[in-house]
């Protein structure tokens, strides 16, 4: 965890914050919803599997891959889990 914390703190460093997805934007104050903030957002938690395919990091680092689970253990199951839902590298523009 300590090597995904410091790789994905260097990106941060190295590209910036980036902005934050539309559908990820406050949308409880007035003048929001004209604003796009929220909208399209897909609650993970309403899904089965907890998983979404939708976009929640800057496009700066959409992609990247932080954390890398080790065959052992309990990271093996976790490793067969992020292969069975590892999304596309594209993202529909609707997602965005």
């Amino acid at each position: 965890m300590t090597t995904a914390l410091g790789a994905a703190e260097g990106d941060a460093q190295a590209a910036g914050t980036g902005e934050v997805p539309m559908h990820l934007r406050d949308a409880h104050y007035r003048g929001a919803a004209q604003l796009g903030h929220g909208e399209g957002y897909d609650f993970p938690h309403d899904h089965p599997e907890g998983w979404v395919e939708q976009r929640h990091r800057p496009i700066e680092v959409d992609g990247r891959r932080y954390y890398d689970p080790s065959p052992h253990g309990f990271e093996r199951e976790v490793a067969e889990r992020m292969r069975s839902t590892h999304r596309s590298e594209e993202v529909s523009d609707d997602r965005r």
